[in-house]
């Protein structure tokens, strides 16, 4: 996993939910750890990430699988980030519902 993309990130803006909802029960955020899984959380959503740095020597998005818990729910789907600057941008999709783009700032 690329160093850069190790640590915790601040949701800091979501297409579909405003800040109040990202922040409903915790900072929203996503944590990613140097073996290449991590975790997100915005809203009632707490998920499981399991990321794919890009193949080697390339600059790229890494892509994510998650499953976790949407208000109790069981909820699964993928997802993407990519650095841009400072900026972690990237989108979430829902197995059958729900697709986002997001931003988040590092916070370590």
């Amino acid at each position: 996993m690329n160093d850069d993309y190790v640590g915790t990130w601040r949701i800091t803006e979501m297409e579909l939910w405003d800040q109040d909802f990202i922040d409903l029960v915790k900072p929203g955020q996503i944590i990613v750890y140097g073996d290449s899984w991590g975790s997100f959380n915005f809203g009632a959503v707490e998920l499981d990430i399991d990321c794919t740095p890009p193949r080697s020597g390339k600059q790229g998005r890494i892509g994510f699988t998650f499953q976790g818990f949407d208000e109790g729910d069981e909820v699964s789907g993928k997802g993407w980030l990519k650095l841009h600057g400072d900026v972690l941008r990237g989108e979430i999709h829902f197995h059958l519902g729900d697709k986002s783009w997001f931003k988040a700032r590092k916070l370590d």
